[in-house]
C-alpha cells in the first residue's frame, strides 16, 4: 500500500477504465487517506473518518469497475449492493445490515484463501500420506517373518506408488474415501429458504454437531484435492482467521452502494417516499457508524468506505435526506460515453472486448482481425443505438459485439485456419439494417 500513490492508483485504474479522471481521482485518494489513516496515532487514528464518494452519471460509463477494481488493487473486501432492493423489505427485500454481514462473509473467505495457500504444501503431503494408505495399507508384521526385511520391502513398494502417484499415473484409478459432513439431528430440510439456514447453523455450531460418514468411490485425483482441502482446513487457526477477516472489513472494507437516487424520496409524505425515506433512515448508522452483529462476530462501520453511485435522472442528491448527503461529502460526476471512448474501450484497456473476442475465437484456430474502421464503426453503431433507445453506456458495446460476432462465434469449428478481417464493410452488412430500424435495435442491440 505504500507504493500506491494516488498517480499510482489512477494509473492502475486507466489500465481497465477509459475517461471519468475526476471520479478515479477521488477514489485514489480516498485510498491513499486510509493508508495516512494507519501511520497516525491511535487516539487520533479513530478520529479520521472515511470521506464516502458519491458518483453521479449514466449507467454503463464505469461506476461499479472503478469501486471493484480499486478493492482488487488494495485486496480489500468488497461488496456490490443495490439500494432499491431495500425499498421491498416485507416482500423480498432484506435488512440493510445484511450488507456488512455480506462483506464479512467475503472477507472470511478472502483470509481463509490466504491462509489455505499458506499451508497448501503441507495439506498436499499430508493428503499424499493418506492416499496412500489407502494403496497400500500399513502390514501387520508376524514374528514367522523377519520384520525389518518386511518393513524396507514395504517402505520400497510405497515409495514406487509415489512415484507414479505425483507422475499421475494413478489418477485415473478409482479408490473409496470416508467424507464426514455435520448433520443437524432435528431432521431433513428441503426447503430452500430453510437450506441457507442450515448451511448457517451448521458454520454456526461446527464442532458441536456430530458427523455422519459417507462411504463414497472417487477417482485418485478427486481424493488428493478432497483430502487436501480437508489437511488444509486442520492446520489453519479459525480463531486467528475470523480476527483477520473483521479487522480487514472494518479496516479496509468498500461497499458500492449502487441506484441511490432510486431511495431518495422527492418530497411526498405518503406512497413510496416514504419506503424510501425509510431505507435511508437504516442506512445511515451503518454509514455513520456502527456496530453489526454477524454469526463471525461484532463488526464495525466506522471506518469503512462507502461508496455510493446513481443516474439521479428523475432525483436530485439534494432530495436525500440531509444526513445521509452529509455522509458523502466527496461527489463526482462521471460524463457519458461517446463514440470516442468507445473506440479507446474497444482497444486500450488489459480486457478490452476486442483482445477478449480475438484470443476466444483463437482457441478454435480462428483468426479475427480488426481494422481501424472497422473498430470506429462497431463504436459509431453502438453511439446510434443509445441514442435512439436506452443509453447503457459501455454496455452497450457487448451487446453489439456479441451480434456482429454471432454467426462466426457459432461456425468456428468449421472455419478453423481461416482468417476474417472485420472491417467497416462486414460491420454494416451485419448490423445495418438493424440500426436502421428503431423497433429491431430496441429489441436486438
Amino acid at each position: 500500500m505504500e507504493n500506491l500513490t494516488p498517480k499510482k492508483i489512477v494509473e492502475e485504474l486507466d489500465k481497465f477504465i477509459i475517461g471519468q479522471e475526476k471520479a478515479k481521482k477521488a477514489v485514489a485518494i480516498a485510498l491513499r487517506n486510509r493508508f495516512r489513516r494507519q501511520l497516525l496515532p491511535q487516539q487520533l487514528r479513530d478520529e479520521v473518518l472515511p470521506k464516502n464518494i458519491l458518483m453521479i452519471g449514466p449507467t454503463g460509463v464505469g461506476k461499479t469497475e472503478i469501486a471493484r477494481r480499486l478493492a482488487k488493487l488494495v485486496n480489500a473486501p468488497f461488496v456490490k449492493v443495490e439500494a432499491s432492493k431495500f425499498t421491498e423489505v416485507g416482500y423480498v427485500g432484506r435488512d440493510v445490515e445484511s450488507i456488512i454481514r455480506d462483506i464479512t462473509e467475503v472477507s472470511m473467505n478472502m483470509v481463509k484463501q490466504e491462509h489455505s495457500q499458506r499451508v497448501q504444501e503441507k495439506a498436499k503431503q499430508l493428503a499424499e500420506e493418506r492416499v496412500l494408505d489407502i494403496l497400500l495399507p500399513q502390514p501387520r508384521y508376524t514374528r514367522e517373518i523377519n520384520e525389518a526385511e518386511e518393513k524396507s520391502r514395504y517402505q520400497e513398494t510405497r515409495e514406487k506408488l509415489r512415484k507414479q502417484l505425483r507422475e499421475g499415473l494413478l489418477d485415473e484409478r478409482y479408490v473409496e474415501i470416508d467424507l464426514k459432513e455435520k448433520v443437524i439431528p432435528f431432521g431433513v430440510i428441503s426447503n430452500v429458504a430453510m437450506e441457507e439456514i442450515e448451511i448457517n447453523l451448521k458454520e454456526m455450531l461446527g464442532s458441536f454437531l456430530p458427523e455422519k460418514v459417507k462411504r463414497k468411490k472417487v477417482k485418485i485425483s478427486e481424493a488428493l484435492t478432497i483430502f487436501t482441502q480437508e489437511e488444509a482446513n486442520k492446520l489453519i487457526d479459525m480463531e486467528k482467521v475470523t480476527k483477520e477477516a473483521i479487522e480487514r472489513v472494518e479496516q479496509t472494507g468498500i461497499v458500492f452502494i449502487d441506484e441511490i437516487d432510486k431511495i431518495a424520496s422527492r418530497g411526498s409524505s405518503y406512497g413510496p417516499d416514504v419506503s424510501r425515506e425509510g431505507v435511508q433512515r437504516d442506512l445511515l448508522p451503518i454509514v455513520e457508524g456502527s456496530t453489526v452483529t454477524t454469526k463471525y462476530g461484532p463488526v464495525k462501520t466506522d471506518h469503512i468506505l462507502f461508496i455510493a453511485a446513481g443516474a439521479f435522472h428523475v432525483a436530485k442528491p439534494s432530495d436525500l435526506i440531509p444526513e445521509l448527503q452529509g455522509r458523502f461529502p466527496i461527489r463526482v460526476e462521471l460524463s457519458s460515453l461517446g463514440k470516442e471512448e468507445f473506440i479507446k474501450i474497444l482497444t486500450e484497456p488489459d480486457n478490452a472486448l476486442i483482445k477478449q473476442y480475438i484470443a476466444l475465437l483463437n482457441t478454435e484456430g480462428v483468426d479475427l482481425e480488426f481494422t481501424e474502421d472497422g473498430i470506429a464503426e462497431i463504436a459509431e453503431i453502438s453511439q446510434i443505438v443509445n441514442e435512439k433507445t436506452e443509453n447503457i453506456g459501455a454496455r452497450r458495446l457487448h451487446t453489439v459485439m456479441e451480434k456482429l460476432l454471432e454467426d462466426i462465434s457459432f461456425n468456428a469449428s468449421e472455419l478453423k485456419g481461416q482468417k476474417i478481417v472485420i472491417n467497416s464493410q462486414f460491420v454494416k452488412e451485419k448490423l445495418s439494417e438493424i440500426v436502421k430500424s428503431e423497433d429491431l435495435s430496441r429489441y436486438i442491440l
